[in-house]
């Protein structure tokens, strides 16, 4: 890093060490000064193991030393806008680009819980924040923040309760570089069989004796059953409803090209053709402006119901994070460099209630293009119907007056 960025840096230190001395609460016993010390010694540890740049080194470092001084506002929900807010005005004063400025306030929001990292920096500041998961000093600091919990609560989380909430909290949680895959996560399981352990003990000397000891393992199997069913159930339906919206779709686009081939047979006739004669029927001229007008509007309506429609082909990480935009379509990507779209693709196959919430979009926005589809196609055809009729009837009436007006010119006159 420059001169500049090591100086914003050590003011970065020393202003988050004012913050969390004289505006911290000393109800949070654990995201304290020595939580975030803690958090910055991590990320500086792997971003030696990943060998960062000086720019992306400098963006963890400001993130990292930022990310839980939220808590000077005295409550826990929402810290991490508040740590943006206090980023964002420091960061100002200190003449810090835009561009580093969303990068940095991007990786604090990243650490809210669930976490959401997108960028390899925001990996690596989320899994710091929760490393001490994988220590031996687990059991310590999960007692002060136990206590912590307590003295925001008002009042006392019972053992039980809380050791409930902490299994289920690792066994969801993981970590998401490979540096905390490696190392950290068979500590982290280790902890987390200690956890268990507990509870295995306590459970074991409660619970009374009972003459069917396989049956508790049949009941979880069978609720394993179903909720495998009903994920099978699922996928089925989005797999059908998918395919079905692609045949229409296919229909509509073959529907679309016979009535443009129709159209343009019958143009090109009435212009080769009909037109080299009209000179010497002029009485036929009006009927084949109707026919010729008929089959421009019937195969512009029938053009529209194929015409493509792509958006910009672009999505930000902001996009990502508050899942807006849907990877499954190509219209908002194909702009994209492959690794932005992988490092999404799995952010999104991560997170169960983003990627159903995608394929929901996509079938529904696949609905609303057959709506739109069928519209153009069933107006085409319409205007092709009674066009055609229209056209035939009146070369008829037409070709009935010709007749008649000859017929009358024709009768011979006598002389007396």
């Amino acid at each position: 890093m420059n001169e500049g960025q090591v100086q914003i840096l050590a003011d970065a230190r020393h202003y988050v060490t004012e913050i969390f001395t004289q505006k911290v609460k000393p109800e949070f016993v654990f995201h304290n000064l020595d939580h975030t010390e803690a958090v910055a010694e991590a990320c500086s540890h792997m971003a030696d193991y990943y060998q960062l740049s000086e720019e992306d080194r400098f963006v963890l470092m400001l993130s990292a030393w930022f990310h839980d001084t939220g808590y000077s506002a005295g409550k826990t929900e929402g810290h991490e806008e508040v740590s943006v807010q206090i980023a964002t005005q420091f960061l100002q004063q200190h003449s810090v680009s835009d561009a580093l400025l969303q990068r940095i306030t991007s990786c604090i929001r990243a650490t809210q819980m669930p976490q959401s990292p997108i960028t390899q920096v925001e990996k690596i500041l989320c899994d710091a924040d929760l490393m001490h998961l994988a220590t031996d000093d687990f059991k310590a600091m999960n007692q002060l923040l136990k206590q912590e919990r307590e003295n925001l609560l008002g009042h006392k989380i019972s053992k039980k309760e809380w050791r409930k909430g902490n299994i289920k909290f690792l066994q969801e949680h993981k970590y998401f570089t490979e540096y905390a895959q490696q190392y950290l996560e068979s500590k982290k399981q280790e902890n987390l069989l200690g956890l268990g352990k507990k509870k295995d003990d306590k459970e074991e000397a409660e619970a009374p004796e009972t003459p069917f000891p396989y049956a508790l393992d049949t009941a979880k199997k069978d609720e394993k059953n179903l909720e495998k069913s009903a994920e099978r159930g699922i996928q089925t339906m989005f797999r059908l409803t998918s395919g079905n919206h692609l045949r229409l779709s296919s229909m509509s686009d073959n529907k679309s090209h016979i009535m443009i081939s129709v159209n343009s047979i019958i143009i090109s006739i009435v212009i080769s053709v009909l037109f080299g004669k009209l000179a010497a029927n002029r009485e036929y001229v009006l009927p084949a402006c109707v026919l010729l007008a008929v089959c421009l509007a019937s195969m512009t309506f029938a053009i529209l119901a194929t015409r493509p429609s792509v958006s910009g082909g672009r999505f930000t990480e902001e996009d990502i994070r508050n899942k807006k935009t849907n990877l499954l379509f190509f219209g908002n990507f194909y702009r994209m460099e492959l690794e932005d779209y992988q490092r999404a693709m799995n952010q999104m196959m991560n997170d169960g209630e983003y990627l159903y919430n995608s394929m929901i979009k996509d079938i529904y926005f696949l609905g609303i293009v057959l709506a739109k589809k069928y519209k153009y196609l069933r107006i085409s055809y319409t205007i092709f119907m009674w066009g055609l009729i229209i056209a035939v009837i009146a070369f008829a009436v037409t070709a009935i007056v010709v007749m008649n007006h000859t017929a009358v010119t024709s009768v011979p006159t006598i002389d007396y």
